[in-house]
């Protein structure tokens, strides 16, 4: 193995978003090694932390947390990472680099291999997770489930799920971050495990007695609200109201019991609706947020006007989601309900909304159907439905917490048949510093479709922002020539065999044709599961 030692100290190079390569070194200039064409030289970083570059043979054993690829036509320079900070490369063969000139340009696609998620099969383990509950309000039971208990001097990050799911659709992201990272996801209100112990609005006989013992009836259909249920809705202010008393109270609640805390601000990170209330909740509480990541964010909710907003409007609708619900209402809920919480009906949203999906998702629809089954779950849907919006609309919490400096990341599924790829290109246009990651195949979940791919990007945006940029963005450290909307091929093990996504990055600018492309389904496979075979 030949040594090139480098007489500058450690030093990092970040690349802004306006395509300007910003160079921070703590004593001299970066030394790069040059790869020749045409057209100049482009250059990539070598600088590891011992301030040396380390050219090895192809057959030497390194440590597999990365590889990367550089593709020169159809020329291709294998490189894998030496460093879980991403700050060297093994270079894999010295002829291959003389055998690169004559390229006009730098192809767009580079391959990396990332790390597979911890399945005991290479030998690590997942994070356990914790599950607890906690009365909010009365009546109210809030779950949250939580992982990482020893990594205290590590950063906080809490995951906030989509409409329809809980907590447990982040398990893939406890286990694996929970190595290094404190890490929480919570239940909405109404969602989830995070249900009423109590009926907000039972039946009533002419006893006085309420006729809903029956534990699989369903609760909220009755004729009087409790007193604890009066202005019981579940809306998107109830909720960032939750994640605010999440963060600043419930650890001052459970330190006596010796119960992870957070209890200083946190990094969120949402999912579809999640996504939604993740911005709103930093639009709304800047000092909490460390930062904010949204995976295919839902860009509006709620159908009716917000009451403190639009008073007078308002009050033209006579209900908004409160307890107990109509008569009429009751009734297209029955029905609704009946279709939405039925195993082939949610084996059918999945194979829709999901990209190609070898895994077996039988446990996902099962923990579904859990949720479905609560008495209190069809009227806290109808109330979901119903409820009005939020103070402030999604663009409006983006402008303030752009206002806020609160750092945003984006990493959109491009399959997604809700939130389309152009929803995320709007969001980047008016946050044109955020970077903007969309990941293929993928659809409205990415984190469960592609946790590796996203466990990688988030762990290294994380590191971002915690360094104040000294540590230069996941996949765009080592590409000095970096071009609007590079690909790279990220590559994987999982379940023993190897699996890859394609993942492009947009800078500051995005172009037309990008916007164009975005109106355009690709054809995806079916989901392959045997929950929906067997529907």
């Amino acid at each position: 193995m030949e040594i090139l030692s480098c007489r500058s100290g450690p030093c990092c190079q970040v690349v802004d978003l306006n395509c300007k390569l910003v160079d921070k070194c703590l004593n001299s200039r970066p030394s790069r090694f040059p790869i020749y064409g045409e057209r100049g030289v482009c250059y990539t970083n070598t600088i590891s932390r011992s301030g040396s570059v380390r050219v090895h043979d192809n057959k030497e054993q390194q440590r597999d947390f990365g590889s990367l690829s550089v593709l020169e036509g159809s020329k291709r320079i294998n490189c894998k990472a030496c460093s879980d900070s991403y700050d060297g490369y093994v270079i894999g063969d010295e002829k291959d680099l003389t055998d690169i000139s004559g390229m006009e340009e730098p192809a767009a696609t580079t391959n990396v291999v990332i790390p597979g998620l911890p399945d005991g099969s290479n030998g690590e383990c997942g994070a356990p997770i914790s599950s607890y509950f906690w009365e909010w309000r009365p009546k109210l039971n809030v779950h949250y489930e939580k992982a990482g208990c020893e990594n205290v001097d590590s950063p906080n990050v809490l995951f906030l799920p989509g409409f329809g799911v809980g907590s447990f659709h982040y398990e893939k992201q406890l286990r694996d971050l929970g190595r290094d990272t404190r890490v929480w996801a919570l239940d909405f209100l109404g969602q989830g495990l995070s249900l009423p112990f109590e009926d907000p609005a039972p039946h009533y006989t002419k006893e006085g007695a309420t006729s809903n013992g029956n534990a699989s009836s369903s609760w909220g259909f009755g004729d009087e609200t409790e007193p604890w249920a009066t202005k019981l809705v579940y809306s998107i202010d109830l909720w960032q109201d939750q994640v605010r008393y999440f963060i600043e109270e419930v650890g001052d609640m459970l330190f006596d019991n010796n119960q992870l805390v957070i209890g200083e601000p946190v990094y969120i990170v949402g999912n579809s609706l999640g996504g939604y209330v993740a911005l709103y909740f930093a639009a709304r509480n800047p000092h909490l947020v460390k930062g904010v990541t949204l995976l295919n964010a839902t860009p509006f909710w709620g159908f009716l006007p917000n009451p403190k907003k639009n008073p007078r409007l308002a009050k033209i609708f006579p209900w908004a989601g409160t307890f107990p619900l109509p008569a009429s209402v009751r009734r297209l809920t029955e029905l609704v309900w009946e279709k939405i919480s039925d195993p082939a009906s949610i084996a059918e949203i999945l194979n829709q909304v999901y990209a190609d999906h070898s895994r077996n998702v039988d446990n996902l629809i099962s923990r579904i159907i859990e949720t479905t089954r609560h008495p209190a779950a069809a009227a806290a849907f109808a109330s979901i439905m119903f409820a009005p919006q939020a103070e402030l609309s999604f663009n409006q919490s983006l402008s303030r917490c752009r206002k806020n400096n609160v750092p945003i990341c984006l990493m959109y599924g491009k399959e997604d048949p809700w939130v389309k790829p152009l929803w995320g290109l709007q969001v980047k246009g008016k946050v044109a510093e955020a970077p903007y990651y969309q990941i293929s195949p993928a659809g409205h979940c990415p984190h469960d479709e592609i946790p590796e791919v996203i466990n990688f990007l988030l762990r290294g945006w994380i590191r971002n922002v915690e360094s104040q940029g000294s540590i230069s963005l996941p996949l765009l450290d080592d590409l000095v020539c970096l071009k609007e909307a590079n690909v790279w091929e990220l590559e994987f093990c999982r379940e023993g065999s190897r699996k890859s996504a394609m993942v492009r990055f947009f800078g500051s600018r995005i172009s037309l044709l990008d916007r164009l492309r975005s109106y355009i389904d690709n054809p995806r496979p079916k989901l392959r599961n045997s929950a929906t075979k067997s529907q």
